[in-house]
Order: structure tokens, then sequence, then C-alpha cells
């Protein structure tokens, strides 16, 4: 185990500290200026591309509105719980200004992933979509091989690395109420029981997983976020020394050089990549679900996404886990023990149960919602139902040792899985991005003329083919147009009646 934590160790280090930061923040960089800051410029329309009809003409396909709540509920997780308290643990207050500012520049990578995802998704025969980085790098790059390395990346980083970490930090949730949790029968036990209802939802089919991730982690999270707002509120006195803290930790020299690999710029980066996923190639698979008049608009909600994952989820646990820090003691405390001294100090008791309730639901709810994007990605590489069965079967066991895994095994395999699938991604949207940035063009210039953006393949000469947008702007008056709003009713109805 040791031989393994050291070695996971040093290429987790050398692959963010040389490679993937710079990676991050050079795209990022690059495609803000390359779209004109696109993540401030339209920021009104992400809001008005909400309620943008969806145009169908089969069942399934889905809402601009329940595609953000698909990619907005696998970004929201114990990442914008337990990986905020191990950035500030580890890196110090001064991590989390590190994490929005990664949320800001990272927002227009999401913006470009989203929109290609977009462009070139497919269609399934009950009119859903499917899509995302494997798709686009098969059709516009023409690589299918490059394509399966992805898939094979994502499905590793979200069925291994992700589900293990996952059930990581929630059987770390229990080591408040059980001394010597950590290596004892009790984490066996439960490791046991975890893996028996992950197995029950995910070889109970997708219809379960809509359940969990429609219902459960929305209710959670409103919860979750009250709780973080009412506690921020009654020590509302203390919230101008919280950011003192995190400007003062954030711009401190030793904090930024003395040990770079370690220090708080590269732990706020990588705790920010985990939480917001931008430019990772994740949420570009809920992005293209969406049923949108013009893949831009899906672009823009997504990027959105980024804002409400890092700026609200992940600032709420800031402020739960640094009032601790103003007030308390929280010694050499990580992950989510941290987070649960920084509740009980702050109301009592009381607090505990509610915030591990809020860590079982995120963490379980987050497990299946990292299955369903690592299915879509097995069923690019071989539709199989024998390659299904096995890759459940394999689903199961990274949750049951994941659940009695290491703190640093757990982080670091999932930081390096990660690591592998965004720098597949990030060369891949950086050689494709040309094209997301002439769909943005196109967008603008429609609006110019007062119209509502409609996207066809002939809009951008020299596109490379895709199997969509071949529908004119006069057809499209002739499809189903049905409100968002109209459309999270049916599929609640739907969620009621099995």
């Amino acid at each position: 185990m040791d031989a393994l934590i050291a070695v996971t160790d040093v290429i987790n280090t050398y692959m963010y500290t040389y490679l993937l930061v710079f990676l991050l923040i050079i795209a990022g960089a690059y495609f803000s200026i390359r779209t004109r800051f696109v993540q401030f410029r339209y920021f009104k329309d992400m809001f008005s591309a909400l309620t943008e009809k969806r145009h169908v003409d089969g069942s399934d396909a889905v809402s601009s509105f329940q595609a953000l709540m698909v990619s907005t509920a696998s970004r929201v997780g114990t990442g914008n719980i337990a990986g905020v308290a191990t950035a500030i643990a580890m890196g110090g207050p001064g991590a989390v200004f590190w994490m929005w500012a990664m949320s800001i520049v990272g927002a227009a990578s999401a913006f470009v992933e989203s929109t290609l995802a977009q462009i070139w998704k497919v269609r399934g025969e009950e009119g859903e979509f499917r899509g995302g980085p494997a798709y686009y790098i098969q059709q516009a790059l023409g690589k299918r091989w490059l394509g399966v390395v992805f898939a094979c990346s994502l499905v590793l980083c979200f069925a291994v690395g992700f589900n293990g970490l996952q059930a990581f930090n929630l059987s770390s949730s229990f080591e408040y109420f059980i001394p010597g949790f950590r290596g004892s029968m009790a984490a066996f036990g439960l490791a046991v029981i975890l893996t028996m209802f992950t197995a029950v939802i995910i070889f109970g089919g997708v219809k379960r997983v809509g359940v969990l991730s429609s219902v459960i982690v929305p209710m959670m999270a409103v919860v979750y976020l009250g709780f973080a707002v009412v506690l921020t509120i009654i020590n509302i006195a203390d919230v101008p020394a919280v950011m003192s803290l995190i400007f003062s930790s954030a711009f401190d020299f030793q904090s930024i050089f003395g040990g770079f690999a370690g220090s708080v710029v590269v732990i706020g980066i990588k705790r920010g990549l985990f939480s917001n996923e931008a430019g990772m190639g994740s949420a570009p698979n809920a992005a293209a679900a969406a049923s949108v008049s013009h893949p831009a608009k899906q672009g823009l909600v997504q990027t959105l996404s980024v804002f409400i994952d890092t700026a609200i989820i992940c600032t709420c646990s800031a402020m739960i886990i640094l009032l601790f820090y103003v007030n308390g003691n929280p010694g050499d405390l990580n992950g989510m023990p941290l987070v649960q001294a920084a509740v009980e100090h702050a109301v009592g008791p009381v607090g505990i149960y509610v915030i591990t309730f809020s860590i079982v639901a995120f963490a379980f709810s987050s497990i299946i919602g990292n299955y369903f994007y690592a299915e879509s990605n097995i069923k690019f590489i071989k539709n199989n139902k024998v390659v299904l069965f096995v890759f459940r079967v394999g689903c199961c066991i990274a949750v049951f040792f994941g659940a009695q895994s290491n703190f640093t095994l757990a982080w670091n395999l999932s930081d390096i899985l990660m690591g592998i699938e965004a720098i597949i991604n990030i060369f891949a949207i950086l050689l494709l991005g040309k094209w997301a940035m002439a769909a943005l063009d196109d967008y603008a210039e429609q609006k110019r003329k007062g119209l509502d953006p409609v996207f066809t393949v002939d809009s951008i000469p020299g596109l490379p083919a895709c199997e969509c947008w071949h529908v004119k702007r006069e057809e499209l008056e002739h499809m189903e147009r049905i409100k968002a709003a109209e459309a999270a009713h049916k599929v609640a109805e739907g969620i009621l009646r099995d």
C-alpha cells in the first residue's frame, strides 16, 4: 500500500505541476481571449437560454434546462464538500481564491467543449441525443482510435477513480461516529452495503438513475445550501475576517512559490477541476443530450453550470469551513472529518447529522451519475451486453475497494485518471475550438439581426460532416416545441408513475 501511494504521489505531482496546470490556464485564457470573454459578454443569454423550447420529434429528447440539471447534478457532489475541505487543509484558505479564478478562466473552455458536443452529437431511435468528446474526436478529427482512447480514459476516471473516491468520502463520514473506523469490520460492512445498493441501481437501468439524479440531488443541494446560508448569516460579523484570510493566503509569496507542487495555486486548480470539471470533457456528455436550436445556446448554459458549482456551492462549503478557522481550531483535520468538525463547532452535534446525511446522499448519487457517464462511453467503444455486464461488475468492485481505501491513495488515483482525461480533451478542443468560435460568431450575428438563432450545417463553411443540424429554420416551426417547465413536469409524472 505504501509503495502504491508513493508511486501515485510522484505521478500526480509531476502531471499537475509541470503539465496540466499550465494546459488548463493556457486553454482557458486562449478561449477567453478568442471568444472575447464569452463568460461575461453573454451572461444574460445564459439565463434566457434556459427557457429555450425543446425542438423535438421524439419522446426522449431533453430541454436545455434539463441538460443543465443533469450536468449540474454530476458536478454537485462530495467534490463541493470534501474537495473544498481538502483544498483548504492542504493549500490553505487561499486555495478557495484559486478555485474561483479557475472557474472564471475555465468557463470559456466549458463553453467550447459543450458547443462542440452539440455540433457533433448523434440521434437515437427515440429522439434522444448522445455526444461528448469521444464523438467530436471521431467525427471532427476523423480519428476513432483517439475517441476510443478518450472514452477509455473517461471510463477509468469515472467508474474507477471518481467512484472509488466518492465511496471513500462517503465511508469517511462515519469516522466521526465510530472510533478506529478505517480498517475495521465496520468499514468492511459499510463497503458491502454500499456496493449492494450500487448494484441494485446500475443493474436496474436508466430509469433508476434518473430518479436519483432528478429528485435526490436537487433536494439535498437545497438542504445543504440553505444550511450554509443560514450558518453564514448567523456568523455574518466574521465574514470579513474569512475574506481577509482567503485573500491574504492566496497572495502570500511562500504559499505560492514555496514548493510549487504543493502550493496554494496548484491545489486550488486541482480541486477546482475536480469540482467544476471545466475543460475536463465530462459535462459535454450531458450537454449533447439537449435539444436546442443552436449549439452555442447549450454552450452558454453549461458555462452557467460552472459558475453555479464554484461561485455558489463551493463558496458555501468554504464559508462553513473557514468560519471554523476563524473561531475554532481545525488542527490536522482533513476532508469530511474537517467539514463535520466545522459544523459541530458552529451549531452543535445536531448539525453533524444534517451534514453527514447530505454527504451520504451526495456521494451515493454521484456514484450513480458517474456510472451513467461511463456507461455512455462504454457503448461508444463497444455496444455489447456482455461487455456492459462486465463493466457493471467492475464498477461495483471499484466502489467496494474505494470505501476501504486510504485517503492519499483515493485522491491520487482520482487526480491521475482525471488528469489523463483532461489532457486528451484539452488538446482536442484546442484543435477544434475554431468551430465552436465560428458557431458563436453565427449565434451573435443572428442575435444582431433580432432573430432567435438557428444553426444548420451550412452556417459554417468547411465544417466537418456531422449527423445533425440539417433542419432549416422554417421546418422547425412544424416540429413539437415544449417548454422546459412542461418537459420537466412530464418527466416527473413518468417517475411517479413508475
